[in-house]
């Protein structure tokens, strides 16, 4: 399968603070680093607000636990877990929206 990937031009130190934005708990802010996702999948999500620098909010989580919506560029989008673990995100410096 082939994979696209874009990843920030910015380089961390400490690679260990990027989580997979499934892993956040609800009104967790974060800033999008990159996506690995086939090409399809992730051109749409950038075209959707999910690009490198974007603050993302998880907003809230079906009954059920799967999906999620999250904000992203004054939007509010629900991604599968399945989807979501492919977004690495570095938490935001002032933590809960």
């Amino acid at each position: 399968m082939n994979h696209g990937r874009w990843i920030s031009h910015q380089i961390h130190a400490d690679v260990k603070k990027l989580n997979a934005l499934s892993e956040l708990s609800v009104g967790t802010a974060a800033v999008v680093e990159s996506l690995d996702l086939p090409d399809e999948i992730g051109h749409q999500l950038m075209h959707m607000g999910f690009t490198p620098e974007a603050r993302v909010v998880v907003i809230r989580r079906a009954p059920a636990g799967d999906p999620t919506v999250y904000s992203i560029d004054g939007f509010e989008i629900a991604l599968r877990r399945e989807t979501a673990r492919f977004i690495r995100v570095r938490p935001q410096q002032d933590g809960r929206q």
